[in-house]
């Protein structure tokens, strides 16, 4: 490839930038699978980039796009295509997380986009959840061991509708059945939802243990939703600690137009630095690789 590769960070990823005008769409695609296999986060930049060739690079990698029913944000469609969505709907900081491991059907694979970036600040961080696991202390994986995260959230029947993309509590029931999430539906149709999830997971292969969940934007954002299973509340030293190691490892990527990231969703988590800009503007998409993973 006409490329340079070299690491994101010192601890994470690979950036693949282009070096003589070369097409994205032409570049090896085996090496480009092979290297988002072993780092779990590939940064694309310098490359001529628009809505329509992210949406053409993507597909090259990827299946089973989904349209975010269910999703946590309000996120904006762009150029009527359910699968590619802004995450510009506020402006605050989110903290690390995998995405919407509030439910059990998660992508696996995530891209965004650089449509505009900020003129300063809203920089997209990233932590690879192997190593976060390592740096957390033993008496907190023994407590995660033991119990387990429940997110519990109550909705109205106009805001469920919009969330869930649909007014039928037919179908409703059918998401959160395949979603292994207890919905509880009142006279009212306003809804209760319970979800249980574990806040580390075995990795794919099965070789590493890995820390990658909602956690930490539920309690930075709406903590009452999430206690342990038991009901019992999730200590503050433990967040304490878990934020003290999202710091100390996270690494910030200050976006480039036009820049592709690409990252495996059940090793990295992801979040965003705070922004004012109003034209700062990054799209994402949701789906599962198209090749063994």
């Amino acid at each position: 490839m006409n490329v340079t590769i070299e690491p994101i960070a010192e601890r994470i990823g690979q950036q693949i930038t282009n070096l003589d005008n070369v097409s994205i769409l032409e570049i090896d695609k085996e090496r480009i699978i092979s290297l988002f296999k072993s780092d779990g986060v590939l940064l694309f930049r310098g490359f001529d980039t628009d809505t329509d060739i992210f949406r053409e690079f993507s597909n090259l990698f990827s299946t089973d796009f989904i349209d975010y029913a269910g999703g946590a944000f309000a996120r904006r469609v762009i150029n009527g295509d359910k699968t590619l969505l802004s995450v510009n709907d506020f402006k605050t900081a989110i903290k690390l997380h995998g995405e919407m491991y509030y439910q059990q059907q998660i992508p696996l694979m995530l891209w965004f986009y650089c449509a505009t970036p900020a003129s300063e600040d809203g920089e997209t961080t990233v932590c690879d959840g192997r190593e976060f696991y390592q740096e957390i202390s033993s008496s907190t994986k023994e407590l995660f061991s033991k119990k387990r995260l429940k997110f519990t959230a109550d909705f109205s029947k106009e805001d469920w509708q919009k969330k869930f993309k649909t007014d039928n509590l037919d179908k409703l029931a059918e998401m959160c059945a395949q979603n292994n999430t207890h919905l509880q539906i009142n006279l009212d149709e306003s809804i209760l939802l319970e979800y249980v999830s574990p806040a580390i997971i075995p990795s794919r292969c099965g070789q590493y243990q890995v820390f990658i969940n909602s956690l930490l934007p539920a309690k930075q954002i709406s903590p009452d939703i999430l206690k342990f299973d038991d009901n019992s509340e999730i200590p503050d030293e433990v967040i304490r600690e878990l934020n003290e190691i999202a710091e100390r490892i996270t690494t910030n990527i200050s976006w480039e137009k036009g820049d592709i990231l690409m990252i495996d969703n059940t090793r990295i988590l992801h979040g965003r630095r705070a922004f004012s800009d109003e034209k700062r503007n990054i799209y994402i998409r949701l789906c599962s690789p198209a090749f063994a993973f």
